[in-house]
């Protein structure tokens, strides 16, 4: 690195940074937000520096980026405010029925590879082939943890004292 390119930028930089910032908060209107302008900007200028330096004034090139860079900002800015205001809330959903929240205890308490296979299989609707291509296991490890798993749920969801099953 070239140590004169070097001061001579600083120089450069200590002597336009007051005006960049200066107008960059004349379009944003919040200091940091300025600053942080600015900081691109002569950012953007430090590897042109040495075609740069030979321009007439070099600080309106830094100041043009600046007040573009605020620019984009506020366009993005706005783009985000009409989207939000297109968006409508979500529809509330109600909340989980007796049963489903039965069934979620249940599931909690059985082992996690049986989980898995139940859950893929029965709740997400996969064919024992897929559900063995996602385990890495094959077909007939599936089939036994289901097995498996369907006992367990039934024990878990039994009806307890002639109280009615929840699932």
């Amino acid at each position: 690195m070239d140590p004169s390119r070097q001061g001579d930028f600083t120089a450069f930089y200590d002597a336009t940074w007051p005006r960049t910032v200066a107008c960059a908060y004349a379009m944003t209107g919040i200091l940091g937000e300025a600053e942080d302008l600015a900081q691109e900007a002569y950012s953007r200028a430090w590897p042109r520096w040495s075609s740069l330096r030979e321009y007439d004034d070099p600080g309106a090139w830094v100041r043009q980026v600046a007040t573009r860079l605020a620019i984009s900002r506020w366009r993005r800015t706005q783009t985000v405010v009409r989207f939000l205001a297109r968006s409508r809330e979500p529809e509330p959903t109600a909340p989980p029925s007796e049963a489903t929240a039965a069934l979620v205890a249940a599931l909690r308490q059985l082992p996690e590879a049986q989980r898995r296979a139940i859950v893929l299989h029965h709740l997400g609707d996969l064919p024992l082939s897929e559900v063995a291509r996602i385990e890495h296991c094959p077909e007939g490890t599936v089939k036994a943890r289901l097995s498996r798993g369907r006992a367990a749920l039934a024990t878990l969801l039994a009806p307890q004292d002639g109280e009615p099953t929840h699932a």
